[in-house]
């Protein structure tokens, strides 16, 4: 919306690219590690073994569920084959299917090769077409470990670097032996963090860090590495200090108090009812389908959110869960670009809080769902302490004040957010007391949602760009809606029908904040000396 004097609708506070632009995006010459000198390295020897159960367990999935679509007394189809002559040509085909399947991923391992550089790491992989993957490392913005059930049978697991660039731009390294892995992960963390030196060995004892973790005298080692007289510092794993941990009590309570769970329960009580009236009990075969997919969602939340715990180290905010699955996630300080907490009906008694992030680089994951949670749930105090992992100080005199304020406060309340005016009523009616924004010195805070409560906060200098839009009748009442733009994930910091005046004072004024913060923003290698070249 424009008016005479008013700032465009849409502004990007800065003209270079903003996080999201990887190495996969660059021209081939700003690679700047020469691969000629690298030592190359292979991944470990059982890896076909883990990835050949994938395509044998997805054939015999396929057999099951043929042989189930058969019914019984029926003579056609996969069930008449197994009952007849020739049902030896199941597992006949079953075991060809697991000797390509093994076969392929054998001939996959042979062509599968990694090295890290300076600069850089690398990976080469290709049957038929070879393909060459950098990922640099001051773009490095999250790194994973991801443990399948059946790697952890095998002692393996996969390391997967998610850096800033496009929903394809990450490098994924497995498998792994668990303390290879996990040795490799602190190589690649220094790096991204600055720090030079020799990565630690895996075929012995790493050397402890100081007593106590705490950080080094100036002038001394840096905090996660230890001296080496002969190859210089040694990269071990940075201490960390655990933070909270959920417990599956209260993940169990927080699914039964979802709107999904209370949606499935009402439909499981009118299923039962409809079969004790028309005495039919075979009508729940009908609506199969629907029951395995809700619990099927509800499962893998609490599979994937299972032991959830959270810790603070040197090299970033550590996230440990998973039941069948673990991940051990590390997202580096300052890579996070956008927060969001949310509340919805259910969880208002026991005030629980939701805590999600957007991460350059975890817009594509298939499972951005899980992967960009830094609290599944959580009290009000759990939920602001993770958000201060990300944000230690919100720049304001108050803070605890004005995050209460956006987390339950509404327009009744005076002084923090400039609100929606009551002619925003008409457009939503429900809500509308709820929309609001806040500024502090250090980010933008905004509000929105009474049924399904919202608090976005993104950092000044992380505002990708900006946006203001209305529609024909908020343009009749004077309204618009206000929009940061993110990069991809679950938060999308918006809030509706601000009066018009004051979401165009808004945008300028956020836009000269984000073009100042990042300006004087801190090294992308936060463990880097500005004095030093590196």
């Amino acid at each position: 919306m424009n008016g005479p004097g008013a700032v465009p609708d849409d502004v990007r506070p800065d003209e270079t690219k903003p996080d999201g632009i990887g190495l996969d995006d660059a021209a081939p010459e700003s690679v700047p590690d020469s691969t000629d000198s690298l030592s190359w390295r292979r991944v470990h020897p059982v890896t076909p073994m883990v990835r050949g159960w994938a395509v044998l367990g997805g054939a015999i999935f396929i057999v099951g569920q043929q042989t189930l679509d058969g019914g019984p007394g029926e003579d056609r189809g996969l069930i008449g084959l197994l009952t007849s002559d020739f049902w030896w040509t199941v597992p006949l085909g079953l075991v060809l299917v697991a000797l390509a399947g093994f076969g392929y991923a054998a001939l996959a391992w042979r062509m599968t090769t990694f090295a890290v550089g300076e600069e850089t790491v690398h990976l080469r992989r290709g049957i038929l077409f070879k393909q060459q993957r950098h990922a640099r490392l001051d773009r490095l913005q999250a790194v994973d470990v991801r443990q399948p059930l059946v790697a952890r049978l095998f002692g393996l697991c996969e390391l997967k670097l998610e850096v800033a660039g496009g929903s394809d731009s990450g490098v994924t390294i497995g498998y792994l032996r668990d303390a290879d892995a996990a040795a490799l992960r602190n190589e690649l963390l220094a790096r991204a963090a600055g720090l030079k030196g020799t990565p630690a060995s895996t075929s012995g004892v790493v050397p402890p860090p100081d007593a106590g973790g705490a950080a080094p005298a100036p002038g001394g080692t840096p905090e996660g590495t230890t001296t080496s007289p002969a190859d210089g510092p040694l990269l071990v794993e940075a201490p960390e200090r655990p933070v909270l941990e959920v417990q599956p009590g209260r993940l169990i309570a927080s699914l039964l108090r979802n709107g999904v769970s209370i949606g499935f329960a009402l439909f499981t009580i009118g299923l039962i009812v409809t079969m004790i009236v028309t005495g039919r009990p075979q009508i729940v075969f009908t609506v199969i389908a629907p029951i395995i997919g809700i619990g099927g969602y509800l499962f893998n939340r609490f599979s994937t959110e299972f032991a959830f715990r959270v810790a603070i180290s040197a090299d970033g905010i550590r996230l440990r869960h998973g039941l069948l699955e673990t991940r051990a996630q590390t997202i580096p300080p300052g890579r996070v670009q956008a927060v969001s907490l949310t509340q919805g009906l259910l969880w208002r008694g026991p005030d629980w809080w939701r805590v999600q992030v957007n991460v350059a680089g975890y817009g594509g994951d298939s499972n951005a769902e899980t992967t960009n949670v830094l609290l599944p749930v959580g009290t009000r105090d759990e939920a602001l302490t993770v958000l201060s992992l990300v944000l230690p100080d919100l720049g304001v005199e108050d803070p605890r004040a004005v995050l209460d304020d956006g987390l339950s406060g509404d327009s009744r309340r005076t002084g923090r957010f400039v609100g929606s005016p009551r002619s925003a009523r008409w457009v939503d009616p429900v809500g509308w007391r709820r929309q609001g924004f806040a500024v502090t010195g250090r980010a933008l805070l905004l509000r929105g949602g009474r049924l399904y409560r919202i608090l976005n906060v993104v950092p000044h200098e992380r505002t990708q760009s900006l946006r203001i839009a209305s529609g024909p009748l908020q343009r009749r009442l004077g309204l618009t809606s206000f929009e940061v733009h993110s990069t991809p994930g679950p938060v999308s910091p918006q809030v509706s029908h601000l009066r018009a005046a004051d979401a165009a004072a808004l945008l300028g004024e956020q836009a000269a904040r984000a073009r100042t913060a990042r300006a004087h923003a801190g090294p992308e290698r936060w463990m880097e000396d500005g004095e030093h070249e590196h």
